[in-house]
């Protein structure tokens, strides 16, 4: 039976746990690198970057939101989410990217972005972002970039999305 999984927002003390797992899931060290470069740059949000633990405190499950704009607009970049190889499958990437979304909305952002799996996100009502009128300045697949509506009060804003300067794109 897959474990209980428990979110909360990273503390100071998890840095260390979170880079294990992104260099756990990934095969570079490019993702655990991003996450070091964007906690000390001005994209960083305090509160919306997100661990899981199991049932004994073990971190294996990461997902951040940091500044972006979409046109001029500000939104919100889902990436990079992570879970430890062994915890796979059973939830924790799940959990953890649905409470940050949350944390995202509950602090009023109202648009997020994410370039990912197109069978992944849309579970969490991530959609093409061409449909609004979003895009980027580099080649990626139509179906890999999505957007998501965190209010349906606020208009959705087109444009290219601009990612904070640690993402080199």
């Amino acid at each position: 039976m897959p474990p209980n999984w428990t979110t909360r927002p990273e503390t100071a003390g998890d840095a260390e746990a979170v880079r294990r797992v992104n260099l756990a899931a990934f095969f570079t060290t490019a993702e655990a690198d991003l996450v070091d470069a964007l906690r000390t740059d001005p994209a960083w949000l305090p509160g919306l970057s997100w661990v899981a633990h199991d049932p004994e405190g073990t971190v294996a499950g990461y997902a951040l939101l940091t500044r972006c704009h979409v046109g001029e607009a500000p939104a919100v970049a889902l990436a990079p989410t992570a879970v430890l190889p062994a915890h796979q499958r059973q939830g924790a990437g799940s959990a953890v990217i649905r409470s940050a979304l949350e944390a995202a909305r509950s602090r009023g952002e109202t648009l997020a972005v994410v370039l990912g799996h197109p069978e992944y996100y849309p579970r969490f009502g991530f959609t093409r972002a061409s449909r609004f009128g979003i895009g980027v300045c580099f080649d990626v697949p139509d179906e890999a970039l999505m957007a998501l509506r965190l209010t349906a009060a606020d208009p959705v804003p087109s444009g290219h999305v601009r990612y904070p300067e640690p993402f080199g794109v």
